[in-house]
């Protein structure tokens, strides 16, 4: 496999706080991707990026609704 082929792209990637969406942003990451986590569980999505920044890499968490038409609005 090819290590960073995203390097230098940014990934928002939704769900990430478990299942395919945590296994996704690790796997981004690891490829050289900064990645924006966003999940309703806002317990464990900051463990994902503290993950991911732990192993050399560039991740934020926000907690969002994608749902929700107001959990995609930016906040102030």
């Amino acid at each position: 496999m090819l290590q960073n082929q995203l390097h230098g792209k940014t990934a928002v990637i939704t769900g990430s706080a478990s299942g395919i969406g945590r296994a996704t942003a690790l796997l981004f990451a690891r490829e050289g991707a900064s990645v924006v986590l966003t999940d309703i569980n806002e317990s464990v999505g900051p463990t994902v990026a503290t993950e991911i920044t732990e192993n050399g890499g560039h991740a934020i968490f926000e907690p969002a609704d994608v749902t929700r038409r107001r959990g995609l609005q930016a906040r102030g």
